[in-house]
């Protein structure tokens, strides 16, 4: 059965999004080469990508493409390629179409499509985000896998994907130079 792995930011005091979405925090503390390569690595073990309608539609796909299209030297290259060749299925109980390279929507019900994809063949399924979308994941005891990358950066306030109390083994911790630690847990 393949497993469904989030991989996700998060600053120390918990939050993976500001109180209106903002993610600048991401990116304070530079980025260090070898915790790009594991996220890479993380895409590479997956073959599917889920999203919500929101990460889909504010710009999510269209930048990975532009990256992979029109940018030969970004160091993000390697990922974007991963991203734009992997199957993305985006859950929406509004859309029926959104535009993408190998972008598809799904409208069924979470647990069950997600349930189905598991037991279908293939490499694993990797979801990013957004925020209501996975805090449905998680409420719905989806995720099979967490890759939390902590940031060294408090926010004060924002969105937290833990809607209710979730009890978590450490199964790793890798910590990089730019002070970004990523913990890999998994459900008890």
């Amino acid at each position: 059965m393949r497993k469904l792995k989030l991989q996700v930011q998060m600053t120390i005091d918990g939050f993976v999004a500001g109180p209106n979405g903002e993610n600048d925090w991401v990116f304070i503390s530079g980025g260090d080469e070898a915790g790009f390569q594991k996220i890479i690595d993380l895409a590479d073990s997956s073959d599917t990508l889920l999203m919500g309608r929101k990460l889909a539609t504010e710009g999510f796909t269209d930048y990975w493409q532009n990256v992979a299209d029109n940018q030969p030297d970004s160091p993000q290259k390697a990922l974007a390629q991963l991203i734009v060749n992997m199957r993305k299925i985006v859950f929406s109980h509004t859309e029926t179409s959104i535009g993408g390279r190998n972008v598809e929507v799904e409208n069924g019900d979470l647990a069950t499509v997600v349930q189905e994809l598991k037991n279908q063949p293939g490499k694993d399924i990797l979801v990013y985000g957004g925020v209501d979308f996975v805090s449905s994941l998680i409420s719905l005891n989806l995720i099979d896998e967490y890759f939390i990358s902590i940031c060294p950066v408090a926010i004060g306030s924002g969105r937290s994907i833990f809607k209710e109390k979730k009890i978590l083994k450490l199964d790793s911790s890798i910590a990089y130079q730019n002070g970004k630690v990523l913990n890999k847990y998994l459900p008890v």
